[in-house]
Parts: C-alpha cells; structure tokens; sequence
C-alpha cells in the first residue's frame, strides 16, 4: 500500500469513529440505549484498526534501497 492510501484510510476510519461516538452520546441514545452501546462499541474497536492499517507496509517503506546484508545482526 502506498503511504497517501494508508494515511487517507487511517483518516478515514479516525474520522468515522469520532462521528460514531458524537452520534451515539447525542442523537441515538435519546431513542435507542442499545444501539448507542453498540456504536460505542464499534467505535472502540475502530482505533487499533486504523493504526494497523495505518502502518501496513511501513517498514517496507522505511528499509533503504540498497543496504548491505552482511551488515545485519
């Protein structure tokens, strides 16, 4: 994965989550107390999500082009 889809994903799935929440604690909750649990609950579960997917492939990115194998320890 290049590093701009990640990062938009990782946005993308923060932002979603932010909204969850706003949504569940102000809106839903005054008509359903169960699915604003549910809500939070998916919300939670978004952040390690986003920082998983966030970091996807990001060591493959840091590894320099070229370095010497003999050199690992």
């Amino acid at each position: 994965m290049q590093r701009a889809s990640r990062r938009r994903a990782y946005f993308v799935l923060m932002g979603t989550c932010v909204v969850l929440i706003v949504l569940a604690w102000n809106v839903v909750r005054l008509w359903s107390t169960t699915a604003a649990v549910v809500m939070s609950v998916v919300a939670a579960v978004l952040p390690p999500v986003a920082v998983m997917v966030g970091n996807l492939g990001a060591l493959d990115d840091s590894d320099p082009e070229g370095r010497d194998e003999s050199r690992r320890g």
